[in-house]
């Protein structure tokens, strides 16, 4: 009589194709954002291949989610509405923006589990001397700010602007754009994006 497997507690093709379905990403999107092919993605959702760690992680940083969320068995953050100071989840910066140097004086926390979400928001710090990198970066949503304290040089196209306290923007995020903290004290400013694609 044949062996029979033992299934999985978690059906990872299953779960990784709603957590892509609900951040909008295409199978051609996600494998460009987290460097795999677009065939390893296809495979992985069918469950005709069983991911590395290595590359399962690649595939989640770039929704970004991490391994013990994409294995919690009954995650519904959904259900949770207020979140304290030392709840936010804070991002990678190095990860997002191709200056390394001038990133790591960029801080991002991000409120909730945006896995099954339409929305980001961000509390983003730039000290003085933040950069998100002279090659401008895009990415697949539409997003909104106003700046708390500070200021920040802000590029979308080719129009520039410096915004101070009160100031606030919304653009499309697939124009190339750049952040950059000119000034001598820290930018503190509240951002959200639809659909989530930090």
């Amino acid at each position: 009589m044949p062996e029979i497997s033992p299934k999985p507690a978690i059906d990872i093709g299953a779960r990784l194709k709603a957590v892509r379905v609900a951040r909008r990403y295409s199978q051609r999107e996600l494998a460009r954002k987290s460097g795999v092919t677009n065939g390893l993605i296809s495979q992985i959702e069918q469950n005709h291949s069983s991911p590395s760690v290595a590359s399962l992680k690649r595939i989640l940083d770039a929704i970004p989610l991490s391994l013990s969320e994409f294995f919690a068995p009954d995650l519904v953050e959904g259900e949770k509405f207020f979140f304290r100071a030392d709840e936010l989840h804070e991002l990678s910066p190095q990860k997002l923006f191709r200056s390394f140097g001038a990133a790591e004086k960029i801080t991002l926390r991000q409120v909730g589990n945006v896995a099954h979400a339409a929305l980001q928001m961000l509390h983003e710090r730039y000290e003085p001397g933040a950069d998100t990198g002279v090659e401008r970066y895009t990415h697949e949503s539409e997003e909104a700010g106003i700046v708390v304290s500070g200021q920040i040089e802000l590029t979308v196209g080719e129009d520039v602007a410096v915004l101070g306290a009160g100031d606030a923007y919304l653009f499309d995020s697939r124009v190339p754009h750049r952040f950059r903290n000119p000034g001598d004290a820290p930018c503190i400013l509240i951002s959200a994006c639809t659909p989530p694609s930090y």
